[in-house]
């Protein structure tokens, strides 16, 4: 039997170049890379179906703001046949089930907190619509675009929650501080007035 002669220094540069690099550290093992969510993922159980927001999830360019765009189009539609007290249960009990129900499609999916996942942004906007109702439609739209900013760059404390909070809970309160935040600015803006 032949063995081979040891690797001289060159020999070692000429591997390390050619080898593959190790996996990072977040990848997961090859049988276990996410899942995407398509449109018969989301048809395969109804809990799907809710926390990719009725297909608004699934839009390939940013599923986040195209379901903060349905929440906006459906506060509009079901504020003509419901009262405050009824969005107000609706906002509550969504919140509570959509931990439940993103933690459970996030966990299909195989990652912690996927971006067609947008029963967050459903119920963190529509809190934030009902808050701030009677406003005009341009109310609607700035409030609209201070929700996304916090949403989409996650200052202080948002980021911190989105990076510690992990699970449907971690989902939906990240969002939740987001409203917040949003309704603050819209206080502080109406103050000033």
């Amino acid at each position: 039997m032949q063995t081979d002669p040891p690797l001289g220094p060159a020999d070692k540069l000429i591997a390390a170049e050619t080898s593959p690099p190790p996996p990072a550290p977040d990848q997961r093992p090859p049988g276990r890379q996410p899942r995407r969510a398509t449109a018969r993922f989301m048809l395969s159980h109804p809990l799907h179906i809710l926390s990719l927001g009725f297909g608004s999830g699934l839009s390939p360019i940013a599923p986040g703001t195209i379901g903060t765009l349905f929440a906006w189009a459906s506060f509009a539609v079901l504020s003509r046949h419901l009262t405050v007290i009824e969005w107000a249960v609706l906002i509550v009990v969504g919140f509570f089930g959509g931990i439940a129900v993103c933690g459970f499609t996030a966990k299909k999916l195989g990652t912690d907190d996927p971006s067609p996942v947008v029963w967050d942004e459903i119920i963190a906007f529509w809190l934030v619509l009902l808050m701030v109702t009677p406003v005009t439609l341009t109310g609607q739209f700035w409030a609209f675009i201070v929700f996304r900013f916090f949403d989409m760059v996650k200052p202080p404390p948002i980021g911190y929650f989105d990076r510690r909070l992990k699970g449907g809970f971690g989902i939906m309160f990240d969002d939740l501080v987001a409203a917040f935040f949003t309704l603050l600015v819209i206080a502080l803006w109406r103050m000033s007035v």
